[in-house]
């Protein structure tokens, strides 16, 4: 009898009278080897800052998308040459009008983006789509939802998307969007929309650093959503009813007449602008453009009366105190001394020997008698 080596089949063992299995296929590799290897084998270029800039300045949107990758890198390597990349960029940059848009889960933001993006291109413009996107908890990066979903758009050669995990400190990634806003702008782009996930605190960052701030909504969403409107509505330059199509006309126009009313008893604004309240269907390219002449008539009027330069200005002035705020917490967190202090102090806290209050001032203390 032959010995089994554990390669053929036992069906072919002698022992089993009567039954003979063929070799069967031997299964193909997934992946072509010689593909892998010519892939393997083609290291990407390391750029120099000129060079990152030279092709910035061009248009070139690959070297754009790995100048925001080094924005978006934790590594301090990496922050060095993106803050090098930025400075230079600084000069040709300011010349976009930038546009917030956010809105309540379900109204329809990436389908509004690509309506109105594709009128912008259609007008000759360049358009770059900065997402503040939900972020994988596995990866800690970004689910890239949007750029699936604005299909026709991502096509467009005048389009850039580029979402951002919004993972970890949302100052860090309201600073880093702020930062591949200069980038785009020094790359050609005269419009830039920023698309917040609709939920939480990061409407007022993206507030921060736009010319104009678009609500989208829905018609008869309910009373459950006044808690989430009402410090949003307070910011918007206008609100957009979306998906105001077959029987939902109806509803989009009460809405719109609801809201209107609500506009009206908030305080005026600073820029001199009364606040509109448009109705839209992007699914049937309804009403959009409308939308996008309402923003630039806010532009000029604003351009003419200072506001729009003004407000530039202070919104520099507030991102170089947000910058300061998050250095100095990420210089205190990661001093060596104190992380070994904190792990004790912690301790401390959670067996109540101690206050949170005590706590905080000792280390705080004890990190500036160390600079």
């Amino acid at each position: 009898m032959d010995v089994w080596d554990g390669h053929k089949h036992v069906e072919n063992d002698p022992a089993y009278k009567g039954l003979n299995v063929n070799k069967g296929v031997e299964s193909l590799p997934s992946v072509n080897p010689d593909a892998a290897k010519r892939f393997l084998g083609r290291k990407r270029s390391k750029l120099t800052v000129d060079q990152y800039v030279e092709g910035i300045l061009e248009g070139n949107v690959t070297i754009l998308s790995r100048a925001v990758t080094m924005i978006e890198s934790s590594k301090p390597e990496h922050q060095e040459v993106a803050q090098q990349i930025i400075e230079k960029c600084v000069p040709y940059a300011g010349k976009s009008v930038r546009l917030g848009i956010t809105g309540v889960p379900g109204a329809g933001k990436s389908t509004f983006i690509e309506a109105l993006g594709m009128h912008i291109l259609k007008r000759g413009g360049k358009l770059a789509v900065l997402a503040i996107d939900p972020s994988s908890e596995r990866s800690r990066g970004s689910i890239l939802g949007d750029k699936t979903r604005m299909e026709k758009l991502s096509a467009e050669k005048n389009a850039y998307i580029r979402p951002s995990p919004s993972a970890g400190s949302l100052g860090g990634v309201a600073r880093k969007t702020r930062e591949t806003i200069i980038l785009c702008e020094a790359a050609g782009f005269d419009t830039i929309f920023i698309e917040t996930v609709g939920v939480g605190q990061s409407e007022t960052a993206v507030h921060s650093m736009v010319d104009f701030f678009l609500l989208l909504m829905l018609a008869g969403a309910g009373d459950e959503l006044q808690g989430i409107k009402r410090g949003i509505m307070e910011m918007a330059d206008a609100i957009a009813i979306n998906k105001a199509d077959g029987q939902n006309i109806q509803k989009a126009k009460m809405a719109r007449t609801e809201y209107r009313n609500a506009l009206h008893l908030f305080p005026p604004t600073q820029s001199g602008w009364t606040p509109r309240v448009e109705i839209c269907s992007s699914l049937f390219d309804e009403g959009v453009e409308d939308v996008w002449e309402m923003i630039l008539e806010y532009v000029k009027m604003t351009r003419e009366n200072g506001y729009f330069s003004n407000n530039r200005r202070e919104q520099s002035k507030y991102w170089m105190f947000e910058s300061i705020n998050e250095q100095l917490k990420n210089n205190f967190y990661h001093h060596p001394e104190i992380k070994g202090e904190l792990k004790q102090y912690e301790k401390k806290v959670l067996n109540a020997e101690t206050s949170s209050f005590i706590a905080a001032r000792d280390l705080l203390n004890k990190y500036f008698d160390k600079l």
